[in-house]
């Protein structure tokens, strides 16, 4: 391999980089505009649940109940409904998720220590966050039912019997249980594969396409120093955006990094490494542009987003699919960057995925300089 070729061709590379502001900006702007998107609308926390309420009873004890809900973080009254066909079009058009229906004896089956149903009327169409939501709602009864009765056994002069458990919870690694902590290092993961593969996934079929490439296989240049030189500016282009990305998780979003900064950028490097090899090899099989950007984005979003753990836990998918899922590189990568970020993990309990993610570029790169060939087809 000569040095004074591969700079050559990262030069070269660099200047119709520099030629097209548009795509540069593109390219820095791209990660900052998905991470801003993805960062505030990509939310599991279930606050504010839509509720609608048809009090028939209309006392004092089924206003503490009510009370209850409106006064607590995770519910939010849409609709005081006066009928039951009210309650159904509160539900019907997603007004209020959790609906409901105090019967008209509630206050005097509470006073005489009598069991009252409440109707609870939930819309399952999101079953998670249904079953999330109804979940607060049981807590919340539950809690009345047990407020009232030992407000009953103290006008007798008898105290409510301690409960059998004692469960004294603490939270580590996210203790205020945002969601945000743990989306956000692993958005980073995924935007980073997908600029990465489509950055490079351009630069040889363009060559193809414009009838340079036959200029560049006349001469003296191998493939491996035209594979390395065409990934170098692409390589600092992609830092750049992991520098952004860090910077807004640290700042804008405020996920805590508890780890090693900069444990947390050479893992971006391999990783980045990977990904642009990657877009390479799909550009140096396809010799095409359009068909290169879209089967990068095939390779690279897809399962980044979907089987990668991002989204979706990998122990909750099926045998086969976990088993697909151990080729995505981007599993490994939002493994160490949660891992960096929450718990403040190092080297020695991360260093297996970031061999796995050396292999990977590894790999890619060996596949694209085969790949390529001197020669027209």
């Amino acid at each position: 391999m000569s040095l004074g070729r591969l700079l050559a061709i990262g030069r070269k590379e660099f200047l119709h980089v520099l030629r097209d502001p548009r795509s540069l900006a593109l390219a820095v702007a791209m990660p900052a505009m998905l991470l801003l998107l993805f960062g505030y609308a990509l939310k599991l926390d279930v606050d504010d649940v839509p509720l609608a309420v048809w009090d028939r009873s209309r006392t004092g004890e089924s206003r503490e109940l009510v009370s209850r809900f409106s006064a607590s973080r995770y519910f939010k009254i849409r609709r005081r409904a006066k009928s039951y066909g009210e309650l159904e079009r509160a539900v019907d058009e997603s007004e209020a998720l959790i609906a409901l229906v105090i019967p008209a004896d509630f206050a005097g089956r509470v006073g005489s220590g009598r069991p009252v149903a409440v109707q609870a009327i939930v819309d399952g169409s999101d079953p998670n966050t249904a079953t999330i939501a109804l979940g607060y709602a049981t807590v919340i009864a539950a809690t009345y039912s047990v407020d009232v009765t030992a407000s009953r056994l103290a006008r007798t002069g008898v105290k409510l019997p301690a409960a059998p458990i004692d469960l004294r919870y603490r939270v580590w690694f996210n203790s205020e249980l945002e969601s945000r902590n743990f989306i956000v290092p692993g958005l980073i993961a995924v935007v980073m594969m997908v600029i990465a593969a489509l950055l490079t996934s351009l630069s040889v079929s363009r060559e193809w396409e414009r009838g340079t490439m036959e200029q560049l296989i006349s001469t003296p240049i191998r493939g491996n120093e035209l594979i390395l030189g065409k990934l170098a500016p692409y390589f600092v282009i992609g830092m750049v955006d992991v520098l952004v990305a860090v910077a807004m998780g640290q700042f804008l979003f405020g996920v805590p990094l508890r780890g090693n900064a900069a444990l947390v950028i050479v893992s971006s490097a391999v990783f980045l490494t990977g990904g642009l090899a990657m877009g390479m090899t799909i550009s140096v099989a396809t010799r095409n542009q359009l068909v290169s950007n879209q089967l990068a984005m095939l390779l690279t979003y897809l399962p980044a987003f979907l089987l990668s753990g991002f989204m979706f836990p990998v122990a909750n998918m099926p045998l086969v699919i976990r088993a697909v899922s151990r080729v995505v590189p981007a599993r490994y990568f939002i493994a160490m960057l949660r891992g960096i970020y929450l718990k403040g993990l190092g080297l020695g309990t991360l260093g297996l995925e970031l061999l796995l993610l050396a292999a990977f570029g590894t790999v890619m790169t060996t596949l694209a300089v085969a790949r390529f060939t001197k020669r027209l087809e």
